[in-house]
């Protein structure tokens, strides 16, 4: 009885922490399952809502009405402009959709705190509900209480209007089958606007609503979205009730988890979410479940998955089927390798030197670079070359497994410390450190690679975000292997070769780290030309064919997993050579998310264009926003926003073209099409 007095109030914390997010989850649930717009800016509907709620309270009813009745309109203004913004991307698929939703987050945040200031802002509640009331003994907030209510009352009220409504009626057939809603008379078009409208109106109610359990901040957006993309990947698109459940279940291992094991606490919740989506994926069969095809049967998340892994692959489809096929019917006469070895003839070779161009283009500017820049621009540039290896890494994985990640920080994190640790042991040189960094992070790849490469789709980004995840709360617990939240400072320079001294000239660094970066994109881009590259894509997007050939699929994305570790390994020792400190912030989420957008930005299958990609990001957010300070956040998300619009196949579609190698720009790629040649791989 002692114990659970002791936990009862943690417990009633986080039914009310559950039920704020389930009134955003759904919101977030009714834009992608009903209108189909994967939106990452979610959560900065929440943060107007929970700002516009905390301008307006003065401790009054009248106040909290107001509140209420402004923050709701806010966001549901904003969900509607969305809905504009999105409407050019229909057939595009979600990446475009990610890329320009967490554009307008950046935009959107940027703009809040610029207008709100950067700290918390403090919620005055209503008189009568600012006090204590006696619950089993304890007393507890009498405002969580009457949260727990309302929110009970706002989920019931949209649950009825979704399902016994005539306007539920059309935005569930908007789902189903839009052409024969259009037959009665209904614009899809108002449809979906209203749908994007409905869920900015819940996650503003509920900014307002629970402002006082999660306040507005400068972090609030980031976390609400990232707990509301937890419950719908756990409680699915399908069940109302499967999505109660899962916010539930969240808010009591945050709140009640905190309580029962405050040791483990900054592990729990993802651990349970990797764990729960590991065992669901082991029941599901790849072949049927992930790349090539399927039913989605009656798993409730099966449909998020396969949206979401459908549009990574919409770049890809008909290259990897065609490689699929020519692999297929290699092995049927005498092996996949005897086909993909072949003696090139002229226009082979004249297709290799016009697609070796622009490394060799790009490889002459790098190589300038240190004559033209000042000392600040070129240690940009080497960390650019960091952040592009961590690029180039997921676009293995994203681009040529079909894998798409935001964990690619962990083995970047681990290549990065061991550099760390390594010098400040005294082992100082820099190819030393390369090869430890990359083993390192390979090692650490094996391990979780079993877990990573059975799932598909969204579940496998969600698995190697709480790997993401799980290796930062590691970081800031494991205080004398990483320096905590201080991060590692003060050790010995690299030296580039034996017996030599540290480099501390900003050009010697940078041109250590060209070498570096070179030979490991050279190296990648051979290793991706060749058969065994060849047998990777192949797999992509034929993997029923591939497994029924007998080829061992699930051995060739472990290989590509492995792969992929040590090249962002080897960028996290760079980026530790380049900057001389390390700190969490090198290593979270949001350079996982950059690193995932460098790649879409550079072309989700070319290699340079990763690299390109990072090197925008990079010059973006802290060369230009050096002379606009504090709003690095709004310049990377106008970078992100011009990208959708302009540059529909990525940097790489600008020199592949589309005027005979695909569609019209913006169009869907038919399958069998694809702005790479069959088996041709872009630099």
């Amino acid at each position: 009885m002692n114990l659970l007095d002791a936990h009862l109030v943690p417990a009633v914390d986080g039914v009310a922490y559950g039920l704020l997010l389930f009134v955003v989850a759904a919101g977030l649930s009714l834009a992608f399952g009903t209108a189909g717009v994967l939106n990452l800016s979610h959560g900065m509907l929440y943060a107007i809502g929970a700002y516009t709620g905390a301008e307006l309270s003065d401790g009054t009813w009248g106040g909290l009405a107001v509140g209420l009745a402004a923050g709701t309109a806010a966001a549901a203004a904003a969900g509607a402009g969305l809905s504009a913004a999105t409407v050019p991307l229909a057939r595009r698929g979600h990446l475009a959709q990610a890329l320009l939703t967490f554009g307008l987050a950046l935009i959107g945040g940027n703009l809040l705190i610029e207008f709100f200031g950067a700290d918390e802002l403090p919620v005055r509640v209503p008189e009568a509900l600012d006090s204590s009331v006696t619950l089993l003994g304890h007393r507890y907030p009498a405002y969580r209480l009457c949260f727990i209510l309302m929110a009970v009352l706002l989920a019931a009220f949209g649950t009825w209007v979704l399902t016994r409504t005539r306007v539920g009626a059309a935005v569930r057939a908007s789902a189903d089958d839009p052409q024969m809603l259009a037959t009665t008379g209904h614009s899809p078009r108002a449809v979906h606007t209203g749908v994007l409208a409905a869920a900015g109106a819940l996650a503003g109610a509920a900014g307002v609503l629970g402002a006082p359990i999660i306040g507005p901040g400068a972090g609030t957006a980031d976390t609400v979205l990232m707990l509301s993309l937890v419950v719908v990947v756990l409680g699915g698109l399908r069940s109302l009730w499967m999505t109660f459940f899962a916010a539930i279940a969240v808010g009591e291992v945050q709140t009640l988890g905190v309580s029962l094991a405050p040791d483990w606490a900054p592990y729990l919740l993802f651990a349970a979410m990797a764990a729960v989506l590991i065992l669901r994926s082991q029941f599901t069969e790849p072949a049927t479940a992930g790349h090539g095809g399927g039913d989605a049967g009656s798993d409730p998340v099966e449909w998020l998955r396969r949206r979401l892994s459908a549009s990574f692959k919409e770049r890809g489809r008909g290259r990897g089927t065609a490689e699929a096929d020519g692999v297929v019917r290699s092995s049927r006469r005498g092996g996949p390798l005897s086909r993909l070895r072949g003696s090139p003839d002229d226009s082979t070779l004249a297709s290799r030197g016009r697609q070796a161009a622009p490394l060799l283009i790009l490889l002459v500017v790098l190589i300038a670079l240190p004559a033209l820049l000042d000392a600040y621009s070129l240690s940009l540039a080497g960390s650019a070359l960091a952040l592009g290896l961590l690029a180039v890494s997921v676009t293995i994985l994203t681009g040529y497994a079909g894998l798409p990640t935001l964990g690619q920080t962990a083995p970047f994190a681990v290549g990065a410390y061991a550099t760390a640790n390594l010098a400040d042991a005294g082992w100082t040189v820099g190819p030393v450190q390369i090869v430890v960094a990359a083993i390192a992070a390979a090692l650490f790849s094996v391990v979780t690679g079993p877990a990573v490469i059975r799932a598909r789709g969204t579940t496998v980004l969600m698995i190697t975000l709480a790997i993401g995840e799980l290796a930062s709360a590691a970081i800031n617990q494991m205080k004398s292997v990483t320096g905590g939240a201080d991060g590692l400072v003060g050790f010995p320079p690299t030296q580039a070769l034996w017996g030599g001294e540290g480099m501390i000239e900003e050009d010697q660094v940078y041109n250590y780290a060209l070498v570096v970066a070179v030979v490991a994109v050279v190296a990648t881009i051979a290793v991706l030309r060749s058969p065994a590259g060849k047998l990777l894509t192949g797999s992509r997007n034929a993997e029923a064919r591939m497994r029924a050939s007998g080829h061992p699929v699930g051995r060739y994305l472990f290989m590509a997993h492995i792969g992929a570790g040590a090249l962002a390994g080897i960028g996290g020792s760079l980026m530790v050579t380049v900057q001389q400190y390390l700190s969490p912030a090198d290593v979270g989420f949001e350079i996982a998310a950059f690193a995932l957008l460098a790649a879409v930005i550079g072309g989700s299958t070319s290699v340079i264009g990763g690299l390109l990609g990072a090197g925008l990001i990079v010059f973006t957010r802290d060369w230009v926003a050096s002379s606009w300070p504090g709003h690095g956040p709004l310049l990377l998300g106008a970078l992100f926003v011009a990208a959708v619009y302009l540059l529909p196949r990525g940097l790489a579609g600008l020199r592949l073209g589309t005027g005979a190698r695909g569609p019209a720009k913006g169009a869907e790629l038919p399958p069998g099409h694809d702005s790479v040649p069959a088996g041709k791989v872009a630099p």
